[in-house]
Order: structure tokens, then sequence, then C-alpha cells
């Protein structure tokens, strides 16, 4: 993996990590003190939301990926050329 890719997985990875640690907590106080519903309702969104930002975090990585390839040259797939029927 080049340098800027692990630093941007790096990044991801924990931001996403202390969102996701945010949101557990906040369901949990949600769960447990029965007066606070709404904080139940927020753990989940924010725990969803920190899935988001991983998912979107690695889609950037691998299009990158993608693209540094293509202007080295390299063949980005597998697929033979296709023949000329006569």
């Amino acid at each position: 993996m080049a340098a800027g890719r692990k630093k941007v997985f790096d990044t991801v990875n924990f931001v996403s990590i202390i969102i996701l640690l945010i949101g557990i907590i906040l369901l949990m106080i949600g769960y447990v003190a029965s007066g606070y519903s709404e904080l139940a309702a927020i753990g989940i969104g924010t725990i969803i939301g920190a899935i988001f930002i991983f998912i979107i975090g690695m889609f950037f990585i691998a299009t990158e990926e993608m693209l540094e390839k293509r202007y080295k040259g390299d063949r980005v797939t597998d697929h033979k050329p296709l023949r000329r029927i006569k």
C-alpha cells in the first residue's frame, strides 16, 4: 500500500472508530437510562454514520488505486480482446 493510501486508510479508520464508539456509548445510555430514549435513536444514527464514513473512505482508496494503475498503463481487467467474426 502506498504511503498516501495508508495515511488515508489510517485517518478514515481512526475517525470511524471514534464515531462508532461515541454511537455505542449514546446507544447504551439511551437503553440503560429509561428517560433518554432519544439518545438511543441518535446512537443508532451515529453508528450508521460511522459505517458510511468507513465505506466511503474505502471507496476513495480503491478509486485512487484504480486511477493510479490506469495512469501507469497496467491492465485493470483480465478480459480477452474481442475477435473479429469473418
